[in-house]
């Protein structure tokens, strides 16, 4: 199939630059990338099967969980290999036009928006921090009936305890994420904090009590990497991820830009 009979998919939007992307750059597919310039804006598209991204199948692809991640991964490694290169503003996952036409609409129709995004986010990384409350000794479990030969003063003491003894955790991770908080803020242009992380679901030790992202110029990102790393403390876990694309930050790009279907179809 020619790539004139598939579909667009876009991966994000950037100033024209120059150079070209890594070699190895793959994306949906393997497939590697390649720039579509309109005007001062540039597109960073791949073509992609209609039988997959098409508006039809594309809603039943959306519930395929294993789908979902392997094109997620493929969006992924494409706009961190833009980020070695060029400032990109990542585009939500299947931001798919019908064409080369579609894509020029979508540059037309966000100009204004891409370019304020572009001007905020230029020589910005995004940071990941993550703060997790831990007990400092191993927790004991909080009785749910008394032990042979206990009192019922000695039962209730354990309780009482043990009770301390969590809200004692609680509270020296809830200090430390404020604190920690504030001074990312202030070193960070922008600041963003997301749901905390389920353990069930990440695996992760501990309580999730901040899950944030900052967007960090690059020129003060050693001294913002510094103060994280320092952060940790007894019965409180700080891990820091990145230097990313400034995904929490793209939004400003895509709250009054159509919807993919509308612009490109």
């Amino acid at each position: 199939m020619s790539t004139t009979d598939r579909l667009r998919y876009v991966y994000a939007v950037t100033r024209p630059f120059d150079g070209v992307l890594p070699e190895g750059a793959h994306g949906i597919g393997g497939e590697p990338p390649r720039l579509l310039r309109h005007g001062d804006l540039v597109a960073v598209t791949g073509a992609v099967p209609t039988e997959e991204f098409d508006e039809a199948p594309l809603r039943a692809r959306l519930e395929d969980l294993d789908w979902l991640a392997d094109t997620a991964r493929a969006h992924d490694a494409v706009v961190a290999a833009l980020s070695t290169v060029t400032c990109p503003i990542p585009l939500r996952l299947a931001t798919v036009c019908r064409d080369d036409s579609g894509v020029r609409r979508l540059l037309e129709d966000g100009h204004d928006r891409f370019v304020r995004a572009l001007q905020r986010l230029d020589g910005r990384v995004e940071w990941g921090v993550k703060v997790y409350a831990e007990p400092q000794t191993a927790e004991e479990p909080e009785p749910a009936t008394p032990a042979a030969g206990a009192s019922g003063r000695d039962y209730l003491r354990r309780r009482l305890n043990a009770r301390r003894s969590r809200e004692g955790d609680w509270q020296r991770a809830d200090a430390a994420c404020r604190r920690l908080h504030g001074e990312l803020s202030r070193y960070a242009e922008a600041a963003t904090v997301h749901r905390p992380q389920d353990a069930r679901l990440s695996g992760a030790a501990g309580v999730n009590v901040l899950n944030a992202a900052y967007l960090v110029d690059r020129a003060r990102s050693e001294e913002f990497v510094e103060l994280v790393d320092a952060a940790s403390e007894p019965g409180v876990r700080v891990e820091l991820t990145g230097p990313w694309a400034p995904y929490s930050f793209a939004g400003i790009a895509e709250d009054e830009v159509p919807a993919p279907q509308e612009a490109g179809r």
